[in-house]
This record gives C-alpha cells, sequence and structure tokens, in this order.
C-alpha cells in the first residue's frame, strides 16, 4: 500500500462508516414516525370522542360519514367545542392517517404572511422571500390541512383557495407554475359563513365548495349528560399529571358543573378541573369549595364551610373544624383570585404574612 492510496482507502472506510450509520439513523426515524402514526391515530380513534348526550351521538354519526367521504368538511360550533379534534378524528381515522395532518388558523397571522404560510413563495418573490418556501398545502399533499377561523381568511386568498380545489394545484407567490397537490381540506369556524356571503364577506363560490360536509358541534350546555363524563375524563388526566390521586367528585360539585352554562365549552371545563387539581390536597375530595365563583356563583359562608350538608365531613373536635373552616376559606379565596396572596390576603383581612403562615401550617398547596 503506498503512501497516495492510504488516505483514499481510509476515507472510503469512513464514508461507508457515515453511510451506514446515515441509513441506521433513517431506519430509527422511519420507525418512529410509524410509531407516532399509531400513537396519534390511537389518541384521535372515534370512541376516544366524548359524548353519550342524543346532541353529541348525532354529530358523531356525521363525523362517521365524513371519514368514510374525501370531501370537504365544513365544522362549526361555538369556541371551545372541540373543532380540531374532530377534524383530527377525521383524518386519523380515514384513509389518509398514514400522511400529515397540518392545522393553520386563519386568524393568527397577518395576511401577507398568512399567504405565504398556505400557499408557499419563490425566492425572491418579495423582499427578504431568500429561498424557496413550500407552503402548508404543500407540505400536507396525502394527507389533511385544517383551516380554522375559516370565516376570517380575506378574500384575496379566497380565491387561491378555491383555485386549490377545483384544479388540485397551488401556486406559490412569485411562481409561474401550479404545482399539484392532493389535499383534504378541512375548516372550522364560529361564524354563520351564509350570513358572511349575504354580507358581501365570504365568496359564495368558495362557501358551496367547502360547505359540502357539514358537521355541528353542540354547545356544552346542550350535553349535560356528557358534563359528567368529561369531568372524570379532566380529573383523571391531571391527577395523572399533577401525580396525586383525589378523593372524587362531590355530588354537590358534579350538580353545580351541570348547573353551568359554560360559555367557553369544553375548553372551560377542562380548565376548571385542571385548577381545582392543582389546588386540591392529595385525597380531597373535589368539592364546590375549589371551584371557581363563574361555576358556582358568590361564595357564602355556609357553602364554603360545608355547614349546610351533614355530609360534608368536618372534623369533629371545635378547634379541628375550624381549622378545616379556615382551610376552606383560604383555598376558596385563593381560587377565586387565581393564587395572588395580595389580594386573597385582603380580601380575607389578614396580612400576606400572616396569610403565608396559615398556608404553611394548614398544608394549602397554592
Amino acid at each position: 500500500m503506498t503512501d497516495s492510496t492510504y488516505p483514499h482507502h481510509t476515507l472510503s472506510a469512513q464514508d461507508a462508516a457515515l453511510i451506514e450509520e446515515l441509513r441506521h439513523a433513517t431506519r430509527e426515524l422511519a420507525a418512529e414516525n410509524i410509531s407516532l402514526r399509531r400513537e396519534l391515530a390511537g389518541t384521535y380513534r372515534l370512541e376516544n370522542v366524548i359524548g353519550v348526550s342524543p346532541a353529541m351521538k348525532e354529530t358523531l354519526r356525521f363525523v362517521e360519514r365524513a371519514i368514510d367521504s374525501d370531501a370537504t368538511v365544513l365544522i362549526n360550533g361555538e369556541p371551545g367545542t372541540g373543532k380540531e379534534l374532530i377534524a383530527r378524528a377525521i383524518h386519523y381515522n380515514g384513509p389518509r392517517r398514514d400522511h400529515r395532518f397540518i392545522a393553520q388558523s386563519c386568524a393568527s397571522a397577518p395576511e401577507g404572511l398568512l399567504e405565504s404560510e398556505l400557499f408557499g413563495h419563490t425566492r425572491r418573490a418579495f423582499t427578504g422571500a431568500l429561498e424557496d418556501h413550500r407552503g402548508l398545502i404543500e407540505q400536507a399533499d396525502g394527507g389533511t390541512l385544517f383551516l380554522d377561523q375559516i370565516g376570517e381568511m380575506p378574500m384575496s386568498m379566497q380565491v387561491k383557495l378555491l383555485h386549490v380545489l377545483e384544479e388540485g394545484a397551488v401556486r406559490p407567490s412569485g411562481g409561474s407554475e401550479p404545482r399539484r397537490v392532493d389535499v383534504r381540506i378541512v375548516t372550522a369556524t364560529v361564524k354563520d359563513l351564509r350570513e358572511e356571503v349575504e354580507i358581501g364577506r365570504f365568496r359564495p363560490d368558495l362557501y358551496y365548495r367547502l360547505d359540502v360536509l357539514r358537521i355541528h358541534l353542540p354547545p356544552l350546555r346542550e350535553r349535560h349528560d356528557d358534563i359528567v363524563l368529561l369531568t372524570r375524563h379532566f380529573l383523571e388526566k391531571y391527577e395523572s399529571r399533577a401525580g396525586k390521586k383525589l378523593g372524587g367528585i362531590a355530588p354537590r360539585a358534579l350538580q353545580a358543573l351541570r348547573d353551568h352554562t359554560f360559555p367557553g365549552n369544553v375548553r372551560e371545563l377542562e380548565s376548571e378541573i385542571e385548577r381545582a387539581v392543582a389546588f386540591a390536597n392529595p385525597g380531597q375530595m373535589l368539592d364546590i369549595d375549589l371551584l371557581s365563583n363563574e361555576v358556582v356563583g358568590e361564595p357564602d359562608l355556609l357553602r364554603i364551610t360545608g355547614a349546610d350538608s351533614e355530609a360534608s365531613a368536618l372534623p369533629s373536635s371545635l378547634r379541628g373544624r375550624m381549622r378545616e373552616i379556615e382551610r376552606r376559606m383560604i383555598t376558596h379565596e385563593l381560587l377565586r383570585n387565581n393564587g395572588n396572596r395580595t389580594r386573597s390576603a385582603a380580601k380575607l383581612g389578614i396580612s400576606v404574612r400572616a396569610l403565608q403562615k396559615k398556608i404553611h401550617l394548614l398544608g394549602i398547596k397554592a
């Protein structure tokens, strides 16, 4: 072996090792992608969508039909009803499950940036465009693109989206040639798009292309039978995250949740339970003292202390009972003020230092 050939053979061995390492990494990445897709498919199985109320059962029947079709879907419902959850269920239970699901809000970015994000752009299409950019429509090729708040899409972009739906092609900003795409469009809105069409804020031709399969998500106030199921689901979820087990849910707390109108819908209920778990002590029952004023109304001493119920499980001794009443009142004020100790102390008529001492002595998680 000569000196001139030695480096060449050494470099070839290094290249071979590097190529094998890259192949191994590629195989691992592919395996991870398959595992992730299966995990997502399991997470968004239709049977995991919680709903036994008549209104939700009717909605799920429409979702099943949408899964078997490749037509565009328009999901409408109030904020917090779970529109993206339904869109993901449609994707991960359908024939496109092995391809990408991409979600984009039409109200989350300025018009120029949103257009570039969705449709892409070529190098030098505008000042600052230093390289070609594949838009989300192209990135979702073979899969599903979920466009939330579609009613906020500017008119100029509505024309381009209509072209994608009619021609199956997207033209990036600055590009001369359209690029073929095979993407399913699922949209969602809180607005009445028919009304938006009538007042001239939404193109009628695009509306009719989007409103092929319409799915209405009922508000939580029309799903009383689902509130208990959702509450227990969120309780288990946040108990697991917090690493602590509570003593269940008091009947009057469940009734308060059932009676609440939930303007924020499922998202509001989830936030309510997450906060209650955060403030609860291990083993403590989730009672109305852990719920917000929005759910139970303005507090009164009988309700906070549990003195209106023989089942409130207060200690029998006067000292123990006073400590428990004090703990409940402090916990309630901390909940009312989102954990702010200065405001809570002012409401309770004590100093912040005294409040901090009581929090420590009473074992309050705050």
